[in-house]
């Protein structure tokens, strides 16, 4: 009996398998990740640097512990506000690629 081709898992929603033959990944492509990452540790000077700012504004004097606070807590609440957004995008892209349907 010759070997039947097999239907294309596209049309009805699976997920292919990986390249080395294992099982179906719902995780976005690596250049994919790598960016987010890049994305969450811009973030995070990004708002070092506006919470050093900002507290650099308020405060006269020598006042480097406030500095550092406000640093550190600009960075911590920028890249976490990034990253929330990431996991969504990723999330939502694993989806896409999956060819994700509704169930009825």
């Amino acid at each position: 009996m010759a070997d039947a081709p097999l239907p294309d898992r596209a049309e009805h929603g699976a997920v292919a398998p990986d390249k080395h033959g294992g099982p179906p990944s719902g995780a976005p492509p690596l250049g994919a990740r790598l960016l987010a990452f890049g994305a969450i540790l811009v973030a995070g000077v990004c708002g070092g640097l506006i919470g050093f700012g900002f507290t650099d504004l308020q405060c006269t004097g020598s006042c480097s512990t406030q500095k550092g606070i406000g640093a550190l807590v600009g960075s911590v609440a920028a890249a976490v506000g990034v990253a929330i957004i990431v996991v969504l995008t990723l999330r939502a892209m694993g989806e896409w690629a999956a060819g994700g349907r509704r169930r009825d």
